[in-house]
């Protein structure tokens, strides 16, 4: 049984989530993290040696070093939620140092943030934390907001400023889904040229994705998809919310699907349905971190535990988790930060 503290936070649903046994994609057939996530998944690739050494290097770094599995503080919120929606809770992240201390203090493997953020205090801090900049955004001063992302910079000047890796969002399914696959395949592609490794936020975004008050935006058939997009675009890392359901394309009747995938390889447990996001990561030799969501309070704590079992026990690489630790007191981030690490190096939480 998992460490106490991981018990008492999934509280009455512990054994739900930690004594689950996927029946449906067997966990033999997964590239599973661990420490010589390199040699099994990447040595074989068309990645070249810099972007290797950038892949061990998020690899290799806080509490969670050399296990495979990674924990990423991602504060790009000032641009896509607005910095007052983002930052009133707690003031001291407007100023961008506080949220590289959060991730150093936080033991993270990496921290991902915008161009500003990270460029502000690049020469500090680029040698004492892996960066992941976020080349892309959508900005909400536009009205009406668009489903839209667009470029806040170039791949050099990540490079310049130190960063280990780059970071972008596509929305698929949007009405500008097209171009923004190409802009990030040309970046990607470009970034890979220059060592650094790719991390690709495969979000769906399109009103028609909601259908007699469901939202399927979080389905795992369609996420699953996105993610298959995502590591056709050759992104080294996947991140993607939880899935909240499933049936999304039957329910929408679009796009194609097979009976299969809702008889035989997903069920509607949670580590089932996160299980296929991971299998659309090409079995997992693509990693997917699954998002911590919004900040929802006094449950911050329990829902990050919960998603990081049902992210591990699915076979995924770890978690991105910025809201519910920037939003407080930096020791509490801490904290929060702490505890999902925790669930990755507790080794009697293992595949289901």
């Amino acid at each position: 049984m998992a460490k106490q503290h991981i018990v008492d936070l999934l509280g009455k649903d512990a054994e739900y989530y930690l004594e689950h046994t996927c029946k449906t994609i067997d966990k033999k057939q997964l590239h599973v993290p661990s420490k010589k996530t390199i040699e099994t998944s990447w040595i074989g690739s068309n990645r070249n040696i810099q972007t290797l050494n950038s892949i061990a290097r998020l690899l290799g770094h806080g509490r969670l070093k050399n296990t495979g599995y990674v924990s990423i503080l991602p504060v790009d919120q000032g641009i896509e939620h607005t910095a007052g929606a983002s930052f009133a809770p707690n003031p001291i992240y407007f100023d961008p140092e506080n949220i590289l201390k959060l991730a150093v203090e936080g033991g993270c493997n990496a921290v991902a943030s915008t161009y500003g953020v990270l460029g502000s205090v690049a020469r500090k801090y680029a040698h004492k934390i892996p960066f992941i900049v976020k080349i892309n955004h959508n900005e909400l001063l536009t009205y009406p907001n668009t489903f839209n992302q667009i470029m806040f910079g170039n791949i050099k000047d990540a490079w310049n400023m130190g960063a280990t890796a780059v970071g972008a969002t596509i929305y698929f399914g949007s009405e500008q889904s097209e171009r923004q696959i190409q802009e990030i395949a040309e970046a990607f592609e470009y970034a890979h040229e220059l060592g650094m490794a790719t991390v690709l936020w495969c979000y769906l975004r399109n009103p028609g994705f909601k259908k007699d008050s469901t939202d399927y935006h979080a389905s795992s058939d369609v996420t699953a998809q996105a993610n298959h997009l995502g590591v056709t675009l050759q992104a080294d890392i996947i991140k993607q919310k939880l899935p909240t359901n499933n049936g999304g394309f039957k329910e929408i009747s679009f796009a194609k699907t097979h009976d299969d995938v809702y008889k035989k390889l997903t069920s509607d447990h949670p580590i089932d349905l996160c299980r296929y996001q991971v299998a659309n990561c090409y079995m997992g030799r693509v990693g997917l971190i699954n998002s911590g969501g919004a900040s929802a309070g006094a449950t911050d704590l329990a829902e990050a535990t919960m998603t990081a079992v049902v992210n591990k026990r699915a076979g995924g690489m770890g978690l991105i988790s910025g809201r519910k630790a920037f939003q407080k007191d930096m020791k509490v981030g801490v904290k929060l930060l702490n505890t999902i690490q925790d669930v990755y190096l507790d080794k009697s939480i293992t595949l289901a």
